[in-house]
């Protein structure tokens, strides 16, 4: 295993525990973009379509089964918990993520490796993760509501996407 890969995992599922905790401790989503949370859940949904044909190690299916779970349950907590979604301040995180996906779809298509279906779905997986961050860094500097929380979850996770990008396969 490679240590910078295995570097930039544990960063990253420390920014994602350190966002569940908030979530859950505090019953709060105050400040944390939605569409950063769908933009990372639409990475992980398209990255780890490989789960079901092609076995790594154990580590790799659990890490992979984590992101996507803890991607889904952040959106989930935003979206639907009854009182979570309550502090989601929707007229603040207007930055429209559309204008993200296209291009890296784009992109994706036609700069890859090897022109098939996965591996065009992982090359964009990489594109928008280097971009995913973005609707939460528009939403700080629009509220300028940082509590500590929220600013180590965007340190980790700038960190992990740093990481990430540059140790592709």
């Amino acid at each position: 295993m490679n240590l910078f890969r295995l570097a930039g995992d544990m960063t990253h599922l420390a920014s994602v525990l350190v966002l569940l905790l908030k979530i859950h401790t505090i019953k709060s989503c105050a400040g944390v973009s939605l569409k950063t949370q769908e933009l990372y859940a639409l990475v992980f949904a398209t990255r780890y379509l490989d789960i079901f044909t092609d076995f790594v190690s154990l580590y790799n299916i659990v890490m992979k089964l984590i992101f996507l779970g803890s991607s889904f349950s952040i959106v989930w907590y935003m979206r639907r918990h009854k009182i979570v979604r309550r502090s989601y301040d929707k007229d603040q995180d207007t930055f429209r993520h559309i204008f993200l996906v296209l291009p890296c779809l784009l992109l994706a298509l036609l700069i890859n490796e090897k022109f098939t279906f996965m591996e065009v779905m992982w090359t964009f997986s990489l594109y928008l993760e280097a971009v995913a961050i973005l609707p939460q860094l528009v939403l700080l500097q629009r509220t300028r509501n940082i509590d500590n929380l929220t600013g180590h979850y965007v340190l980790l996770l700038g960190y992990a996407t740093i990481s990430n990008f540059f140790l592709t396969k």
